[in-house]
């Protein structure tokens, strides 16, 4: 696989300097067209051999493009706050806004290498690194992004002159880290794992290109011709029309065979077993989010339902039992122009909380699959494949020690219609009712089979959906919270299995 790029490929310096003006005017102009169309953002990750160019090829794209269009970020030992979170967050909250171009060092492959070629784990979490990085990818792309993936190789001897020549050069030495040192020692390894890493995950919609790094004309030159053609093609092709794609929707029409057709809507509490109730849960609720276990977890708590099914009365009942210091709420309104600009799941990822901490998303990224599919903001493709990219996000979060628990509150027509009545007669609740909730009314059928599709595809066994009898308020808001508590205790016991089993061994 790196056969070619360890031949000696050079350019010598009078076709360079007649190459480069051209090369820098077509690279500048399409970066220009690119920030004014705001149509996709360029995704550069900068991988392989160390002390083959990488830092210089950056450093030299940013004296010939615009460098305020360019961010470019480096990714080392991940912070505090970082390895109290997923281990994607760090780079979903850096990605670049459309029209922009980020470059990443360090990015999810140097992680994976490093820590493969090091033996912090076997082949098989490479594998899952792997395949986490593929799903990754595919979704950017497929939410319009243009990746660029740049191995820049050197061969073993061509590596030890390089880093030979810097050392020897007291105006370059300080360019050698001990990374650098530290895989001439390594190289055949990081050479063998990196060429599985690049085999597994070069597709057509991310290619990897390797860049022989020996000569700094030909290397330059080739990755400024590279980023020019990929630029040149994604901006003279037009959007692209969505594939047909069948839905296979769940069989509707029937409202007693539908998913929530079958909730038996009458249950309900009397006031003093309510009270009794919800004050024990809340209680209950508040103590677990104190024990020390919660240190090694976070809670995500979705609350999706009906208009008018209660879903801020329950809301409010479990930030009751809670310092305010616990818990964050994320009420999810339409998309800001800055969040429009970027993935769909990029606002619910910057998001997510820390170790210890309780973070309740009022409406969630299941918004891509209700709302959109209904409302046709989204095509038939794009909340179709939502349902795999949401399952995927949730189980990460599950991987990472965060604790998602996802509530649907039902109501029935004649439910909602008289608590939509109530709203507006009474002058303090006037604000809960407008005119897209009457709208909305008039879709109950689409939104009953989207739901009962929603719940369905994304109820796994690592986040599952809480069907929630909200007839009766009181009986909603006790189940939610003892929902809540169960999840959190389940969590718990898993994990104490899981450290006594590991002692025992």
């Amino acid at each position: 696989m790196f056969e070619s790029a360890e031949i000696g490929h050079a350019i010598d310096k009078d076709t360079y300097d007649a190459e480069v003006p051209a090369l820098r005017e077509a690279l500048l102009e399409a970066q220009y067209e690119l920030h004014q169309q705001k149509r996709f953002p360029v995704i550069v990750l900068i991988n392989g051999i160390e002390g083959a160019g990488k830092g210089e090829t950056v450093k030299l794209l940013n004296e010939w493009m615009d460098p305020r269009l360019i961010e470019v970020r480096t990714f080392d030992q991940q912070t505090d706050e970082e390895l109290a979170r997923p281990p994607a967050w760090r780079y979903w909250r850096q990605l670049p806004a459309k029209g922009r171009m980020g470059v990443f060092f360090g990015n999810w492959y140097s992680q994976m290498l490093q820590g493969r070629v090091h033996g912090h784990f076997k082949d098989a979490v490479l594998d899952q690194a792997i395949n986490g990085a593929e799903r990754l990818e595919k979704m950017l792309c497929d939410e319009g992004a243009l990746i660029f993936k740049f191995w820049f190789h050197l061969s073993k001897k061509q590596m030890k002159a390089r880093l030979k020549s810097l050392q020897d050069d007291p105006l370059h030495s300080w360019r050698i880290s001990p990374l650098d040192w530290q895989q001439s020692e390594t190289y055949d390894q990081f050479v063998h794992f990196g060429e599985r890493v690049l085999r597994r995950t070069s597709r057509d919609y991310a290619p990897w290109h390797v860049v022989e790094g020996g000569d700094p004309h030909y290397r330059s030159l080739t990755v400024g011709k590279i980023l020019l053609e990929g630029l040149q093609t994604a901006l003279k092709t037009k959007d692209a029309k969505p594939r047909p794609t069948n839905a296979a929707p769940l069989p509707s029409g029937v409202d007693e065979l539908s998913l929530l057709g079958s909730l038996d809507l009458s249950q309900h509490l009397d006031k003093d077993d309510y009270e009794e109730q919800l004050i024990t849960e809340q209680a209950r609720l508040a103590g677990l989010l104190r024990d020390k276990r919660m240190r090694r977890h976070a809670l995500v708590a979705v609350f999706e339902g009906n208009d008018a099914a209660g879903k801020g009365g329950a809301i409010r009942r479990v930030a009751a039992a809670l310092d305010p210091r616990q818990y964050r709420i994320i009420p999810i309104a339409a998309p800001t122009e800055d969040e429009r600009a970027q993935p769909y799941l990029w606002r619910f990822w910057r998001q997510i909380p820390a170790r210890g901490k309780f973070t309740v998303f009022d409406r969630s990224w299941y918004g891509r699959v209700l709302v959109e599919r209904i409302e046709g903001f989204c095509s038939q493709a794009d909340w179709m494949r939502a349902y795999s990219e949401i399952n995927d996000f949730e189980e990460q979060l599950s991987d990472a020690g965060v604790i998602v628990v996802k509530f649907w509150l039902a109501i029935d027509k004649q439910t909602q219609l008289e608590r939509f009545q109530e709203r507006e007669e009474i002058p303090f609740k006037r604000f809960k009712i407008t005119e897209d909730d009457w709208r909305n009314r008039e879709k109950w059928d689409l939104y009953r089979d989207a739901v009962g599709d929603m719940v369905d595809r994304t109820s796994t066994e690592v986040a599952p959906w809480t069907l929630v009898e909200a007839n009766d308020k009181r009986w909603a808001r006790v189940k939610v919270l003892r929902t809540l508590n169960r999840a959190i205790e389940d969590a718990f016991e898993k994990r104490d299995k899981h450290d006594k089993k590991g002692k025992s061994k």
